[in-house]
Order: structure tokens, then sequence, then C-alpha cells
């Protein structure tokens, strides 16, 4: 999976939209292999896009858990701490 794209499920509070469509984006420019496209494949790209980000929309109102929701600040903090393990700290 592509990096930068984040879990989106279960936070509190919600996933936005700015950030379902980023993980859209994203999937999509993994897909694809364009970061931005040509302009003959432009219409084809952006329809992905916002095809990718209401279904990504969908599966997230359509889950459910009885996991208490996370929270965002605890994440960012354990993913930092992963990656100062993975990579070292730069001083």
């Amino acid at each position: 999976m592509c990096r930068s794209i984040k879990t989106l499920f279960n936070f509190d509070p919600p996933a936005t939209e700015e950030e379902i469509e980023a993980a859209s984006l994203q999937f999509v420019r993994k897909l694809s292999g364009f970061t931005a496209p040509s302009k003959a494949n432009e219409e084809a790209y952006n329809r992905a896009v916002q095809e990718v980000t209401e279904v990504a929309r969908n599966l997230l109102e359509s889950l459910v858990t009885n996991a208490e929701p996370r929270n965002r600040e605890i994440e960012i903090a354990r993913a930092r701490e992963r990656s100062a393990k993975r990579f070292g700290t730069s001083n």
C-alpha cells in the first residue's frame, strides 16, 4: 500500500472529506503511475478520483466496530515513535 495513504476508520473526530479525497488521489496516483495526468488522460483520471472518493466515503460510513475510537494525536505520536526506531532520529 502507498505509505501516504493513512487509515481513516474509527477516529474521533471522523475522517474529513479532505482526508478521504487525499487518500483517493493517492490511490489513483499509485494505480495509474501518474502524479499528474496528461491532457488526454485528465478526464478519466479526475473521474477515477471522484469515484474512488465516493466509494471510500461509502465504505467508511458502512463499517462498524465495537472498539473505542482512536485518538489522532496518540496515533501520530506512535507513528513518529515507529519512524524513529526504524530510521533513527535526526538531531
